[in-house]
């Protein structure tokens, strides 16, 4: 992946958007927004210089746990991202991240470390869930996980439809939560509360 952005030519190209959208980047008010802009999305993109495999490097902190089918779930992570189709925020966003430990469990605070890196690129909603899961797989050495999310989009809120109450929801299934409806269904519930 791409490790450092080039910051003068991002600079530029603001720069040069902000003209074509009809302003003066020399007024007082704009003399700066390229390179503020710059650092802004260079902190809210950061997550696309890192591949899957990366983030999980990062944040593999694992310790031993007794053999158990007991389930771990985290929710309620909030998180926004950019929609890859219009740049457009993606937000009042709360992840939950489901898994049944393979003989290790992560330390919890590095799974809402990893929603945020991973929601830290231009995204499909659909695909934030399938990295965080794969990531989880990577980390965990488990097949069994599962990450729901609910989000608002701008792109349905903000412009288009301009729906201001639309939210989306989708589910990253895997291994066991393919399958056993029950525990899917629980999980579900366990979310309601």
């Amino acid at each position: 992946m791409k490790k450092e952005f080039d910051t003068k030519k991002i600079e530029s190209l603001l720069g040069q958007l902000l003209v074509e959208f009809g302003d003066d980047v020399q007024r007082e008010g704009l003399k700066d927004t390229p390179k503020r802009a710059t650092k802004m999305f260079a902190e809210m993109l950061v997550g696309m210089r890192y591949s899957n495999a990366e983030i999980a490097k990062l944040f593999d902190k694992t310790f031993e746990q007794s053999v158990s089918n007991d389930l771990v779930l985290v929710k309620d992570i909030e998180c926004f991202s950019f929609c890859e189709h219009h740049i457009a925020l993606m937000y009042d966003m709360k992840i939950a991240v489901g898994y049944i430990p393979n003989g290790r469990v992560i330390g919890l605070s590095k799974i809402a470390r990893i929603c945020d890196m991973v929601c830290r690129r231009l995204q499909l909603q659909e695909r934030i869930g399938s990295d965080i899961a794969s990531i989880m797989q990577q980390i965990c050495k488990t097949q069994d996980v599962i990450v729901v999310i609910e989000a608002k989009h701008s792109c349905m809120s903000a412009r288009g439809i301009q729906n201001k109450s639309a939210k989306t929801r989708t589910a990253a299934l895997r291994g066991i939560f393919e399958t056993d409806v029950p525990l899917r269904q629980e999980v579900y519930g366990l979310l309601k509360n």
